[in-house]
């Protein structure tokens, strides 16, 4: 006849704590975040200091963490890399970036949730991995050679924001 402590049901593992994915050669899409913040006339742009748009003019932003909201995530993101906070954020669109290697591999691929808000207070400066900071002027975007989802956040934005 078995035990009290036979009888148990044995305790289940501890739940395995997976490894950090890659961005680079990533095994599933990553989710990215990027912030238009506004003000009368021009929007917040950042030169990205890391591949796989290194020394490119972009929206702030950056990838998700687990557990946090998307919301969440952008006002960290925008903290992080321009020293800035900004009042209400509104969904404005959402991108696919995808990067395929010379051999046709995927090497980069973002899903990337756009929000927009209005500049409110302070001067930007540049953080983690963002090289410069610009408050680019709506008619002399051209100048910043943005991608074209990138003009078209802003278009949003703009209505959005009746900018």
């Amino acid at each position: 006849m078995p035990t009290p402590d036979q009888l148990k049901a044995p305790e289940p593992p501890a739940p395995a704590v997976a490894p950090p994915m890659s961005r680079e050669y990533p095994p599933r899409p990553i989710v990215g975040i990027g912030v238009a913040v506004l003000r009368p006339g021009a929007v917040l742009l950042a030169r990205r200091g890391r591949p796989p748009s290194q020394g490119a003019w972009s929206l702030p932003g950056g990838a998700q963490e687990l557990g946090e909201t998307a919301e969440d995530a952008a006002r960290r993101e925008l903290a992080e890399e321009t020293g800035l906070g900004v009042g209400p954020l509104l969904l404005a669109a959402n991108v696919d970036s995808i990067h395929r290697d010379p051999d046709g591999r995927v090497r980069y691929h973002y899903t990337i949730i756009d929000f927009c808000a209005r500049w409110d207070a302070g001067e930007p400066a540049p953080g983690s991995d963002i090289t410069e900071i610009a408050w680019a002027p709506f008619d002399q975007l051209d100048a910043y050679d943005l991608w074209s989802e990138a003009h078209r956040v802003i278009a949003i934005a703009r209505r959005l924001l009746e900018l």
